[in-house]
């Protein structure tokens, strides 16, 4: 009997994500679709109202979801759902035909569509603002308008941070910190300490000093736990718009252009410099000291040692142009894995 009690302590209960959004409201997504000038083809149940959003595979009759995949696996999960409207390729169109009830919404981009219905419509967010009493920021730092300053965060000399940005509980800004406006900025976060520098004589290590500071562009994101170094002599930076996942190590005098997305457990070498729109997968490694252009894909695991040109797709360890091999959009998905294509 006390086994049971304690068994029942630790029962779970599952819910989807429509569940727990619980809307009242039914939504019209063809109207919707149409104020946003979008091109699409519709094939099934042509007033279909959805209330919620959820996964392909745990949708009910009254739910949005979406199908990134193409080909036979594309056909299975749709035919297999229950969700009553589905974003689908347009590569698909005539390939598989919706259930009774069932609107199926042929798009170019059904992953990048959704996301924008569901900030649109779904996504209700409450505006946070206000510094926490248990916060530490300097007499020397300035914070912008509009801005929330999380539980335990330590914000430390000359640093700046710009209007409604969000910092959440125990980040941690050395010193000579730039954010700009928007951005957010989860807990655990640390930017602006010294990088890992030393010169070595006969006896022992000395330490490299670091006089650069950290400067963050607009609308940028960095996820817990992630750590950015301030610059030596020269400053660290991350451009505009780009994101940066959890575990995420960046080193001194980085550049990292404008839209990038960095993903978890990626570490970034000393000076080395990212071009705008790149996409680094999980867990790669760029060493100190190189260039990496513009709407570059380095692969999950990936270990750059050279260059990489502007639009090159990269894998392996040592890492190799795979660009050749590549040949649809679709073939991204194996990169997010680390994996090389067959393909000639």
């Amino acid at each position: 009997m006390r086994k049971l009690q304690i068994l029942n302590i630790y029962r779970f209960e599952f819910y989807s994500v429509a569940q727990k959004i619980n809307h009242a409201s039914e939504f019209n997504i063809k109207s919707i679709l149409s104020s946003l000038n979008l091109r699409y083809e519709i094939e099934g149940y042509n007033e279909k109202r959805t209330k919620n959003i959820s996964s392909i595979t745990s949708a009910k009759p009254d739910d949005l979801s979406f199908c990134y995949y193409e080909g036979d696996k594309a056909v299975e999960l749709i035919s297999q759902s229950k969700a009553g409207v589905i974003l689908c390729k347009k590569s698909l169109y005539g390939l598989v035909h919706p259930k009774q009830g069932v609107q199926l919404i042929f798009l170019d981009n059904p992953r990048y569509v959704f996301v924008n219905l569901a900030n649109k419509i779904f996504v209700k967010q409450k505006k946070m603002t206000g510094i926490s009493p248990s916060a530490v920021i300097s007499k020397t730092s300035r914070i912008g308008d509009r801005c929330y300053i999380g539980e335990y965060t330590v914000i430390g000399d000359n640093c700046k941070i710009g209007n409604d940005t969000i910092i959440y509980d125990k980040v941690t800004l050395v010193k000579d910190c730039i954010v700009g406006d928007r951005c957010i900025i989860h807990s655990g976060v640390t930017i602006g300490d010294d990088g890992f520098a030393f010169e070595r004589d006969e006896k022992e290590l000395h330490r490299f000093p670091h006089f650069g500071r950290v400067l963050i562009g607009d609308d940028v994101e960095i996820y817990a736990n992630s750590h950015i170094a301030k610059g030596s002599l020269s400053d660290t930076a991350i451009g505009s718009g780009t994101k940066i996942d959890s575990l995420v190590h960046i080193s001194h005098n980085v550049f990292v252009g404008k839209n990038c997305e960095i993903t978890a457990g990626s570490v970034i070498g000393g000076s080395v410099e990212v071009g705008n729109s790149t996409w680094i997968g999980l867990n790669a490694t760029l060493k100190d000291q190189i260039k990496v252009g513009n709407n570059v894909i380095v692969a999950s695991g990936a270990s750059v040692i050279h260059d990489v040109p502007s639009n090159d797709i990269v894998a392996g360890v040592p890492a190799r142009s795979i660009k050749n091999k590549v040949n649809e959009a679709s073939d991204k998905l194996f990169l997010m894995a680390g994996q090389q294509t067959d393909k000639k």
